[in-house]
Order: C-alpha cells, then sequence, then structure tokens
C-alpha cells in the first residue's frame, strides 16, 4: 500500500515537473522569438590601383564591416511593425584607428515601418532608396566596385519617407520623397527641398522589368532635371543577365550590362558600363569629364567557403577618352582586388 502511494506520490511530481518544464520551455521560446535579430559582418580587402601614366598604390581597407540589429512583430492580423538600425565604419583593418576613424561611427540604415498583405509597405528612416532599388544593380552588386559607372542621381538615403504596393500579379510600385527641412543642418538657413521618386518594377518566371524617375529637387545638386533609369533581367538556371539605362540631362548617360553564373558554390560575374558626359556637365570633375566618355569591364569570381564566410577576386579595367584618369594623353586605369567575408 505505502508502496502504492509513493508510486503514485513520484508519478504525480514527474508529470507535474515535466508540464512545468514544458510550461517555462514555452515561454522561453516565446521570449526568444520577440527578442530583436542581431547581425553583422567584417570584410577585409587588398587592392592594386594603377592608372597609366600616373599613380600606382596598394592599399589593405575595411570594405563596410557592419553592426546591425532589426526586429519586427504583429501589430493586428496581418499588420506587421518592424525597425532596422545598421552601423558601419568599423575600421577592422586597424586596431590604432583614432578619432573620426575609429568605432561603429557611421550610420548606414536606420528606419521603422509597419507592412501588410492588402496594403503593401510604408517605412521612414534612413535606406537604399525607391530609385537605386529599382534600377541601380550593376554598381551594388561588387565588393570593391572601385571603377563601377554608379549613376546620375542626387537624392540621398537619408530624411526619406517611402512606400511600396503589394504586387498585383507582378507588378509593384513605389514611391518616396526626402525631406530637407530648412531646419535641417546639411540645408542653408530658409531652404527647403522636397526630392521624390517613383518606381515601376514587374517580376514574372524569371523576368524582371523595371522604371523609375529621380526629381534631382534637393540642395547641392548639379541641376534639377530629373533622372530617369530602366532596367531588364532575366534568370535561367544558373544564368542572369541585365541591362541598365540611365539619363538626365546636362548630366550623363549611363548604360551596363552583366552577366552572372552560379555553378554550386562559385559565382562568376562580368559586366560592361559605360558613362556618357554630357557636353554641358557642371559638376565638381567637369575639367575632366565634361564631354567625356568613361568605361569600365569588371569581372569577379567568388567563392562560398562555408554558409557564413566567402573570397572572391575582382579586376577592373577602365578606359574612355583622354585624361579622364587625371592624365594628359592617357586613358587606362586599372584595379585588381582580393577579399574576404564573415557574416552571421
Amino acid at each position: 500500500m505505502k508502496k502504492t502511494l509513493i508510486a503514485s506520490a513520484i508519478a504525480a511530481a514527474t508529470f507535474s515537473g515535466s508540464a512545468l518544464a514544458m510550461e517555462s520551455a514555452s515561454e522561453l521560446a516565446a521570449k526568444m522569438d520577440s527578442m530583436p535579430e542581431v547581425y553583422g559582418n567584417i570584410q577585409y580587402a587588398i587592392a592594386h590601383d594603377n592608372v597609366e601614366g600616373g599613380s600606382s598604390e596598394l592599399s589593405h581597407f575595411d570594405n563596410g564591416s557592419t553592426l546591425g540589429v532589426k526586429h519586427d512583430h504583429e501589430i493586428a492580423p496581418g499588420v506587421t511593425g518592424f525597425f532596422k538600425l545598421e552601423l558601419e565604419g568599423l575600421n577592422a583593418d586597424d586596431k590604432d584607428a583614432e578619432g573620426d576613424n575609429a568605432g561603429l561611427n557611421e550610420l548606414d540604415e536606420a528606419y521603422i515601418g509597419v507592412r501588410g498583405d492588402s496594403f503593401g509597405q510604408l517605412w521612414v528612416g534612413s535606406d537604399d532608396s525607391t530609385y537605386e532599388s529599382a534600377v541601380q544593380k550593376i554598381a551594388n552588386f561588387y565588393e570593391v566596385a572601385s571603377l563601377s559607372q554608379g549613376s546620375n542621381f542626387t537624392t540621398g538615403e537619408g530624411d526619406l519617407v517611402q512606400y511600396k504596393t503589394p504586387s498585383f500579379g507582378g507588378l509593384t510600385l513605389g514611391a518616396a520623397v526626402e525631406i530637407n527641412g530648412d531646419g535641417d543642418a546639411h540645408n542653408d538657413p530658409g531652404e527647403k527641398a522636397y526630392p521624390y521618386q517613383l518606381a515601376a518594377v514587374y517580376s514574372a518566371d524569371g523576368l524582371t522589368l523595371a522604371a523609375a524617375m529621380d526629381s534631382n529637387d534637393g540642395p547641392g545638386g548639379q541641376n534639377n532635371e530629373n533622372t530617369y533609369g530602366v532596367r531588364a533581367a532575366f534568370s535561367a538556371d544558373a544564368l542572369t543577365v541585365s541591362g541598365e539605362f540611365q539619363t538626365r540631362k546636362d548630366v550623363s548617360d549611363v548604360f551596363g550590362v552583366q552577366g552572372v553564373y552560379s555553378m554550386g558554390p562559385n559565382q562568376f560575374a562580368l559586366s560592361y558600363e559605360v558613362t556618357q558626359y554630357d557636353d554641358n556637365y557642371a559638376g565638381s570633375d567637369a575639367a575632366t569629364l565634361a564631354g567625356n566618355d568613361v568605361d569600365t569591364i569588371t569581372v569577379q569570381a567568388l567563392h562560398n567557403l562555408s554558409d557564413h564566410m566567402y573570397v572572391y577576386f575582382e579586376g577592373y579595367l577602365g578606359g574612355g577618352d583622354d585624361g579622364v584618369y587625371g592624365v594628359a594623353n592617357e586613358s587606362e586605369r586599372s584595379v585588381a582586388s582580393v577579399g574576404g567575408v564573415y557574416y552571421f
């Protein structure tokens, strides 16, 4: 009789302990799910930069190491709130960096927003702009991007209010406005401007078509002529080919084509970019570039060592009209770089 009572008591205690442990585990899992996600990377690169008839230099540098935190939560059924904060400027290559060159002293991204299946996404803060996300892919693809042609729009990545619609059969519309008030530190007293961007992106069956514009109305711009850009890309199995075109009156036309091939843990890319500067170009380097062409051929070979680490080689060969790299009667610049990235 006593043995039966003791056994029953042990069984009851064991069941109670298991139930308590399960409840505690569930509470712990819920708390873990509610915690922000911390992520980051360290990026190192070594590059040799040579201008024909001019300078030649070798450099080892931090190529954009970052540390970030992000989080989202359900506000109501079908509505999610989110935030992201990402810092860079670590200078991981130099422990003796001091002052402005030390620590995570640069803001890369910081925003809050809401999104839902029925109304799309609205967010405020610093992030890649609507135009950039829609059109400018080739220059942003490469790790070092020393000679990539970039773009000719001037609206920045800060002080942005952005909106993106849900997908309508593959079509997504986007808009952004940069709020430069007359009280902002980077504006002249009494000056204010509200440059805006519009974009449309269609994706279906490996095909992506995008068109976007930037009003370029912000302070410090070369002019307030609009920038217009289009992009087309097609992916078939391991191969992706794409082309871009951007134009802005009295500034430049920018062209780019690229092919990317993936093979297991390896990735290979080849691109050609050219910028044709207008005769009326009035940028800070107008004496060198106005009326001239600049072009770049870029190759990349990248190998993923694991799910958290990769290494790469990138080579850039720049050409164009004589003098575009600052040396009279010369028009060639080359960059060779190797690097490694660890991310989590």
